[in-house]
């Protein structure tokens, strides 16, 4: 049985933290990163993967997505809502940043608002009601595995079938992890925690792919209860 207060404190404290983050100085970083605007060798390796994981995602759900409705947990920008307003879905697009949400507002296609709400605030919040899916790409990987898994368990419970990432527990990431908790900066972003998805406890849990370009590395997994 998960100790659900604690982990309710403990997601609490890490979502005010990224909170903090992607609403002060990283909104600009994001917004450019998220654009076709020129970046750092560096950074084109994090667009680059981060539009292969997108792609990823999007391929677990149908292509015809009319009649369904879809929560974009973390939306971001909102490339990801655009898509899914394209192919038809009734999207609820939530991210914790309010800076964020208003630039993916202001991307969206005109056509496509109709098909979009947008949101800001806590992504497992019950009062987003039923999904027929939930896509939460690189929103859930700042959480330590009991968050995660609580996560999973209240998305799960309200929708068909939950497509998320984790940071994979590599060499790599693993060497980062360390470094970070050894050298902490207040003023980088919050720190991911990698997950070994085979040691997670949630039902229907299964693995999709995963993408490394540079230093992005991600990987899809998803929940079908």
């Amino acid at each position: 049985m998960r100790d659900t207060a604690t982990s309710s404190a403990s997601y609490d404290a890490t979502r005010l933290r990224v909170a903090s983050y992607f609403d002060g100085t990283a909104t600009r970083v994001w917004e450019r990163l998220t654009s076709d605007a020129p970046v750092s060798r560096v950074r084109q390796t994090v667009r680059e993967g981060r539009d292969a994981m997108r792609a990823m995602m999007l391929a677990q759900l149908p292509d015809d997505l009319r009649g369904a409705r879809v929560l974009d947990a973390g939306c971001g920008t909102g490339a990801a809502s655009a898509e899914l307003a394209a192919r038809g879905a009734d999207v609820v697009a939530i991210d914790i940043s309010p800076k964020l949400v208003e630039i993916a507002e202001t991307r969206l296609p005109k056509g496509l608002a109709g098909n979009v709400t947008f949101a800001s605030g806590d992504m497992l919040a019950e009062g987003l009601g039923r999904f027929d899916h939930v896509i939460a790409m690189d929103s859930l990987i700042y959480y330590a595995q009991p968050d995660l898994e609580a996560a999973l368990d209240g998305l799960s419970a309200r929708a068909g079938q939950v497509v998320f990432t984790v940071a994979p527990r590599t060499p790599l990431l693993m060497a980062m992890w360390n470094a970070g908790k050894i050298f902490p900066r207040s003023d980088r972003s919050p720190t991911m925690i990698p997950h070994d998805w085979r040691r997670m406890n949630v039902t229907g849990l299964g693995r999709v792919g995963r993408v490394s370009r540079g230093f992005y590395i991600s990987e899809c997994l998803k929940v079908r209860p």
